[in-house]
């Protein structure tokens, strides 16, 4: 989450209690329940014969464009529950059976992931998702479940003090700290394994840390809307670029000053009223409704500490950048300045995406972060 900072009054606040999973099983005669089932069951091949009638569609269309001539196979639509125990089968088509929205519409036959492409054949097959400032693990729920059905491991870390983590923002006191959960991981890995780490927003300047400390179990990196720093710099440095305009993220910063007001700021929490506005301005009300009551303050002391970078360690690693173009917290003109003073080996572009796109694009997202992984080695 971008950062552009002006003192406002002293502001103490604890994290906000969050929404628990609860389920309630409901009971009731054998009639009522039969009912029940068969209007379910019902529902269900109603929405799948809706997906077959749309796939023959698309095979129609196809044809009749190409003269009669068959481009792709009937199955369209492939899901697998245990990516374990289907290692070796192809990648699927589609990976989603759920209802698409027109601003993340159905990936045609052509835009998907070649069906001929195994998991064995993939450098790694291991996602580890690394999330933004203020956000956890949960912001991923989309991206892996799209993944797992894939057939990839996922691994989705809560940072300190976020999520679930069970730790005051306010007593983070650097980038090592806040960063912790995710290296603790790295370390526990196997000789010879790798992750391709994906960090999004100030998840950007953690999973560089990570990069820096363990880069040789890390196979690439992905940035999405996020910091990608230079050696030296800190993420405030980006966010104080005097040519890059954001009213709406000064609007919507917060304070806190645990230590004292005569003390610097030891979160920055954000406004409830502009949140939409500010970094979920394309996604669905669902789940912004989720962000609202499970989004946690912003350790202050990680965004202003200078982060020390090698190329023989971080520089070893190929880097990837996917550019969020609807983006109000970390507008795209930044994210191109980032590109510019430290460019990846690609730049993939999410067209109409807002700052969090695995809400707002989670199909698209999902296309590229598997396109990354079959990406061969130089």
């Amino acid at each position: 989450m971008g950062l552009c900072f002006s003192r406002k009054s002293a502001v103490k606040k604890r994290p906000s209690k969050r929404l628990t999973n609860q389920s309630t099983a409901v009971g009731g005669g054998g009639t009522g329940n039969n009912r029940w089932s068969r209007f379910r069951s019902s529902k269900k091949d109603d929405s799948f014969a809706q997906d077959r009638a749309l796939a023959a569609a698309i095979l129609l269309q196809q044809q009749l464009q190409n003269g009669g001539r068959v481009l792709f196979d009937r199955s369209t639509s492939m899901r697998y529950s245990n990516c374990k125990s289907k290692k070796n089968q192809a990648l699927p088509r589609s990976s989603s059976s759920r209802s698409r929205s027109l601003t993340d519409p159905l990936l045609q036959p052509h835009q998907l992931v070649n069906k001929e492409l195994t998991i064995d054949d993939l450098e790694t097959n291991h996602f580890v998702l690394v999330h933004g400032g203020g956000f956890g693990a949960w912001c991923w729920y989309k991206t892996i479940a799209l993944l797992e059905e894939a057939g990839f491991k996922v691994t989705a870390v809560d940072l300190t003090g976020s999520g679930i983590h069970s730790f005051d923002t306010n007593s983070i006191t650097s980038l090592s700290q806040y960063a912790k959960p995710l290296t603790d991981f790295l370390e526990t890995l196997a000789d010879g394994e790798t992750v391709i780490l994906v960090g999004h927003d100030f998840g950007g300047a953690c999973i560089s840390f990570a990069m820096e400390l363990y880069p040789s179990k890390v196979s690439k990196a992905i940035f999405v809307a996020a910091t990608m720093l230079i050696s030296g710099q800190s993420a405030l440095d980006i966010f104080s670029d005097k040519t890059i305009s954001n009213d709406l993220m000064r609007q919507s910063q917060v304070f806190i000053y645990a230590s004292g007001n005569d003390k610097p700021p030891t979160a920055i929490d954000l406004d409830k009223s502009v949140l939409r506005d500010l970094l979920f301005n394309h996604s669905p009300a669902k789940d912004v409704a989720l962000a609202s009551v499970s989004m946690r303050p912003i350790p202050f002391s990680p965004v202003l500490e200078k982060l020390p970078l090698s190329n023989i360690k971080y520089g070893s690693i190929r880097r990837f950048y996917v550019e969020t173009t609807e983006d109000n917290a970390i507008p795209i003109a930044l994210q191109q300045s980032m590109i510019n003073q430290n460019p990846p080996e690609r730049v993939f572009h999410l067209k109409g995406a807002d700052h969090s796109p695995f809400f707002s694009k989670p199909q698209a997202l999902h296309k590229i972060l598997v396109e990354i992984s079959r990406i061969p080695s130089t």
